[in-house]
Formats: C-alpha cells, structure tokens, sequence
C-alpha cells in the first residue's frame, strides 16, 4: 500500500472490482467488501468497474462513486458530492472541485445508514462522462 490508488488494470464488470477488492490489505478489505455490499443494496443496475486504480460504481446513465484503498484507510469518495445533502466531510485533493466524501480507516467508522443515503442521492444525478453521452 502506498499513498497512491493501486496499479489495478483498468476493467468493467463485476470480475475485475472483485479481484480489485480481494487484493486489498485488512482492514481495507473489510471496509471495501462492506461499502460493495452497500452499493448493490443501493444502486438499482449497480455497474462496477475498475478505473485509476479505484472501484467505480455507477447506474447505466454514469457514474456515481469510487472506493478506493490507500495507507491506512479507504477513500469513498462521491463525484458530485457538493450536491449531496448533508455535504460528506473530505474534499480530496486531485479528484475534481466537486467530489466529496469520506475517508474510513475500521469499519467503526463506516455510518451504513448515512453512506446509504449517499448512495442513493448519487444515483439519482450521476457523472455522465462524454463517451457516455455518445452512446
């Protein structure tokens, strides 16, 4: 683990965010294996893929979040997160003016019921990128 996201191979599907999950050291493991299940709990058509290192999540119109391990915690970090209600917390740096999100470091800092509605609110507007539009 180093400051950086992972050297993952950049993929679509279920498969590759798996694999990305697995390769992952504790705690970071458990906190991504619970924020996937959060996501397919929240997400109707829920897409993963594998991007910069990070797991994408996103509904067929765009994308949504990213979860993403790094030292000592895992990033989750919601793309059009200055437009989410409340506001999360961490405004990261070298991902866009408006992502936003949290930065987890146990699973007793993961609020399920909070990160849910989060979830929710960023399928409802997701990042639609331009090969998106195209299609």
């Amino acid at each position: 683990m180093t400051g950086k996201a992972s050297p993952a191979k950049t993929a679509e599907g279920d498969r590759p965010v798996f694999a990305y999950i697995e390769s992952l050291p504790e705690p970071q493991k458990s906190i991504a294996r619970q924020v996937d299940a959060l996501a397919a709990r929240a997400l109707p058509d829920l897409r993963r893929a594998v991007k910069w290192g990070m797991a994408y999540y996103g509904v067929r119109d765009g994308w949504c979040f990213t979860s993403g391990a790094f030292v000592g915690h895992l990033k989750l970090m919601f793309i059009r997160g200055n437009e989410l209600q409340p506001e999360p917390p961490v405004t990261p740096v070298g991902m866009g003016k408006a992502t936003r999100g949290v930065e987890l470091a146990s699973m007793n800092e993961l609020d399920e019921d909070q990160v849910r509605l989060w979830m929710a609110q960023a399928a409802m507007k997701p990042f639609v990128t331009a090969a998106m539009k195209n299609k």
